[in-house]
């Protein structure tokens, strides 16, 4: 493998495969509960490849799928470009302080059938071995607010 870019060396506690569940609600849905994986990898140039999928917890039929690349600055700061087969591309801003990262969307665009998805925020980190993942959400009208968190335990 690679040797890890310098500059994406704050970013390097995410690194690996990573498994386990959350739960979503928001106003226009029900409240769910989903397994979740997600991997951080990179080869060895100035970004981190992220990907992620989730299925239902009872039936574990797909739900969600994202991937994108973590770009981290080198002061601190860090962007996301991050795509959606729902049609939704989200490009965020924000801070990686030790094993916490925190970003929220300066844009958010959608596809001609995509539902209207306005902003985003997103929170990272980690705590002993267990990565934590939150995501708020304005969509349908509606404005920024909690949408899902999830517990994972990496895998490798």
């Amino acid at each position: 493998m690679a040797e890890l870019h310098p500059v994406c060396a704050p970013l390097a506690f995410l690194l690996g495969s990573w498994r386990g569940t959350g739960t979503g609600v928001y106003p226009t849905i029900e409240d769910f509960s989903y397994a979740e994986e997600v991997s951080f990898t990179h080869v060895g140039k100035p970004f981190v490849a992220y990907a992620q999928k989730t299925k239902d917890a009872d039936t574990g039929l797909p739900l969600h799928a994202e991937a994108g690349y973590l770009r981290p600055q080198g002061d601190g700061r860090v962007e996301l470009v991050l795509v959606q087969p729902s049609g939704i591309v989200e490009l965020l801003e924000g801070t990686v302080e030790g094993s916490d990262v925190q970003l929220a969307s300066t844009e958010v665009l959608g596809t001609g059938s995509a539902k209207p998805v306005t902003a985003t925020e997103r929170r990272l980190w980690v705590e002993g071995e267990v990565l934590h993942s939150s995501v708020a959400m304005a969509a349908m009208g509606l404005e920024l607010q909690h949408h899902v968190v999830s517990e994972m335990y990496r895998l490798s």
